[in-house]
């Protein structure tokens, strides 16, 4: 049973991709600091796989505490590298929080490669390194803009560095550079948890549809696509997990023609925000009564991938449709407002 160590395991994105592996027959573990996530997701990833992952809780910037991990876990065949801060209007506002998080991390977690003669890397990227495209759909050969935010920089550096070091070293990689993923297990055992208001837009649907927030914000629709608003690639995040073991997997097979390779991964399908909007309505019966804003700062207009290199060397396929991420994603609140309510009750019985 081949060792993988994934960085991040408690994030959105990082407990649907351990599930994945686990499923595929890898050992798992992971480091997560737990500053923007939650060991709730380990305890869902349980109750799917039937297996407690080991989550070390370290600040991956704190390069002692890292390699203590690495030590500890001889034998590791390959890490996933998630471990960073997403939000693009965060990014904006505190530029030097993410390049100092999301790139110390990566630097000392890729020293440790070194030392530890680790064979394979996956870097979870983003559709953010293209900016404003020229031309979409786009391809991975399409032309990288300079970054509408800080987040964007910083997928466009952690790129660079891992191309350049895979050069300097032994280190084969895969840069995976997502879409827009959304959605939740189709168990409904694991799903997102934004720490704070939500930055992203399906999030802040349905928390808004379920009164955890009271008003929600289109940013923009003045914009040049079909109704002003932007257009954008959703894409299941068990989609996006699944794509993680067999990025594994085609390394550890040798398949790879260079040392550093790239995959986009999106459903392929443009869709506007109120085009999303209204899919949520249509499967949870909600209606949103939101409101429209000014354009957000560092939202791109329209990006929505060419997937065929990932399905054709991956043998990936996507799976989930729109609906299926809207429906999921609103089961999955329903789900926490339950669990909160349910705590919430044994709380006041053991009180």
């Amino acid at each position: 049973m081949k060792k993988i160590l994934v960085t991040g395991g408690c994030g959105f994105i990082g407990a649907h991709t351990v599930v994945d592996l686990i499923e595929n027959g890898y050992e798992v573990i992971s480091i997560d600091d737990n500053s923007r996530s939650s060991v709730y997701l380990l305890e869902g990833i349980e109750k799917i796989t039937g297996k407690r992952i080991k989550n070390y809780k370290v600040d991956l910037k704190n390069f002692d505490e890292t390699l203590a991990v690495f030590q500890e876990n001889e034998g590791i065949d390959g890490i996933i590298h998630f471990a960073a801060y997403k939000a693009v209007g965060e990014s904006v506002s505190a530029p030097l929080l993410y390049y100092e998080n999301n790139l110390f991390s990566l630097i000392n977690v890729l020293k440790c490669v070194k030392e530890f003669n680790i064979p394979n890397f996956v870097f979870s990227s983003s559709c953010t390194v293209y900016g404003n495209p020229d031309a979409i759909p786009v391809t991975e050969s399409s032309p990288e803009k300079p970054a509408e935010s800080p987040y964007g920089a910083t997928k466009q550096m952690g790129e660079k560095i891992v191309k350049d070091f895979t050069i300097a070293g032994k280190c084969n990689a895969i840069l995976l550079r997502y879409f827009n993923p959304v959605g939740a297990h189709p168990s409904i055992q694991i799903g997102e948890l934004p720490i704070g208001r939500p930055q992203n837009l399906v999030p802040a649907i349905t928390q808004f549809a379920i009164g955890k927030i009271s008003d929600m914000t289109v940013y923009g629709d003045d914009y040049p696509t079909r109704d002003g608003s932007c257009v954008r690639d959703y894409i299941h995040v068990s989609d996006i997990a699944h794509a993680h073991t067999l990025a594994l997997e085609f390394l550890i097979s040798n398949k790879n023609n260079a040392s550093c390779e790239i995959f986009n991964l999106g459903s392929g399908n443009g869709v506007t925000v109120l085009e999303a909007i209204k899919a949520f309505e249509k499967v949870s019966g909600v209606k949103l009564d939101y409101k429209i804003g000014p354009r957000r700062p560092g939202d791109v207009i329209a990006i929505y991938a060419n997937n065929n290199l990932a399905t054709t060397a991956l043998g990936w396929k996507v799976k989930y449709d729109l609906d299926d991420m809207m429906r999921t994603a609103w089961e999955w609140e329903l789900k926490i407002k339950k669990d909160e309510e349910l705590l919430k009750a044994q709380n006041h019985i053991l009180n």
